[in-house]
């Protein structure tokens, strides 16, 4: 440590305004201009990222609310670079395969030439139930997608860093949960909720594994964000329970996960961060 550590010149106390300039990020789940991933996606790439876009348009499509066009939201993030020489590429990805994580860090990397962020955004949405409903079919698509895609993201990320020369920047890896381990937990939706529990609990493991490396691994719980999934009556209820009397929206916690890849972050890591605006449950 050097004699002047502990009062850093007032030049290194300013604010970078492009503090992600020169990095490169892969965001996942990133189908719809209303959802968090793309949200994600345009304060890195406003931050001087470059960024990879990931998205499974067929998962989106099946939903009531239906996917975007990967043309639309690439153009979206791309009006919010930063850095003009910087770039947004897309690119789909079937998550729920279990050689889909690797051969997605593997394209990114072969894109980039190296890849620094890491947001797993991605989630299984539906296709659950209630203890009484749920069977054996509907934890495995969640394991599949929410859990297991996860961490060989994770995986696969780790080791293509690995090959980074000496005195690259440290890595960051995001992971997202929901909230399941508070006060009333998601007795409607015990598959998500279970493997987003396994997320928050594996957290710590990650970032203790992975310190030696200087890659940091948070996850974030963004609360009830409004991406359109609510209307009428369910969606003023809900707006009812914050302090603020709305809805979090998808900058919300963006900011957050955009911050967390930030060199001001470094010295946070295996933390399980609620970002829910003083949600009352």
């Amino acid at each position: 440590m050097s004699p002047d550590a502990h009062h850093p010149a007032p030049e290194d106390l300013r604010r970078d305004p492009l503090p992600l300039l020169g990095r490169t990020a892969l965001v996942t789940g990133v189908g719809r201009r209303a959802g968090i991933g793309h949200a994600v996606a345009r304060r890195l790439a406003a931050y001087g990222a470059g960024v990879y876009l990931h998205h499974h348009v067929p998962h989106d499509m099946e939903m009531p609310w239906g996917a975007d066009s990967p043309e639309a939201v690439t153009a979206s993030v791309r009006a919010a670079l930063g850095d003009p020489a910087a770039r947004v590429v897309e690119g789909p990805g079937d998550l729920a395969d279990p050689d889909g994580p690797a051969r997605l860090i593997d394209t990114v990397t072969k894109e980039f030439g190296r890849l620094d962020i890491l947001v797993a955004n991605h989630a299984l949405s539906g296709r659950d139930g209630t203890l009484d409903e749920v069977d054996a079919a509907m934890l495995d698509a969640h394991w599949a997608v929410d859990t297991r895609s996860v961490l060989l993201l994770v995986q696969a990320y780790v080791r293509a860093r690995s090959q980074l020369p000496p005195g690259a920047p440290g890595g960051r890896v995001v992971m997202m949960t929901s909230g399941q381990d508070i006060a009333g937990g998601m007795p409607g939706e015990i598959a998500y909720a279970l493997q987003k529990g396994a997320l928050a609990s594996v957290t710590r493991s990650l970032s203790t594994a992975l310190a030696e490396r200087s890659i940091t691994v948070n996850t974030v719980n963004p609360g009830p964000v409004d991406t359109g999934y609510a209307t009428g009556e369910d969606h003023a209820a809900v707006a009812a329970r914050f302090p603020a009397g709305r809805w979090g929206l998808p900058d919300d916690p963006a900011r957050l996960i955009a911050w967390l890849a930030t060199d001001e972050a470094g010295w946070i890591t295996g933390e399980v961060i609620n970002s829910e605006g003083g949600f009352r449950r």
